[in-house]
């Protein structure tokens, strides 16, 4: 497989967003796994139960860390792009509240990942 090739600015930007996406769904991860009081409540209210923070927080840590590798860039920018859509639906119809936040990182998350994207040497030599 090969990539695009892209100008260094073009690489800078998308290990910029890849850092700053990394930095905050860490953070997420790590308040849910901690049993932070406000996503205590925020589970509670969604109703699945607590494991799913802690599964929830588990796969934002996991999505950051594929995130900074850059052999799987790719795939944590699917992870967490799919994680974002499942939380804007959240917002949406269970538990209210602005979906905003999930939708700009969703929408980072899958620009990261289409910039990451496999293609394969036919299509990159066209």
């Amino acid at each position: 497989m090969a990539i695009y090739p892209v100008s260094p600015t073009q690489r800078r930007i998308v290990w910029g967003v890849r850092i700053l996406l990394a930095l905050a769904f860490c953070a997420a991860g790590i308040a849910k796994l901690a049993s932070a009081l406000q996503m205590v409540q925020i589970f509670d209210a969604i109703g699945f139960g607590q494991w799913f923070r802690y599964l929830t927080g588990a796969v934002e840590v996991l999505g950051a860390v594929l995130l900074l590798v850059p052999a799987t860039g790719f795939i944590g920018g699917l992870l967490l792009t799919s994680t974002m859509v499942c939380g804007v639906a959240t917002h949406l119809m269970l538990i209210g509240g602005t979906p905003m936040p999930a939708v700009v990182l969703g929408l980072l998350s899958a620009f990261v990942a289409w910039r990451q994207r496999p293609v394969s040497r036919l299509a990159a030599a066209a």
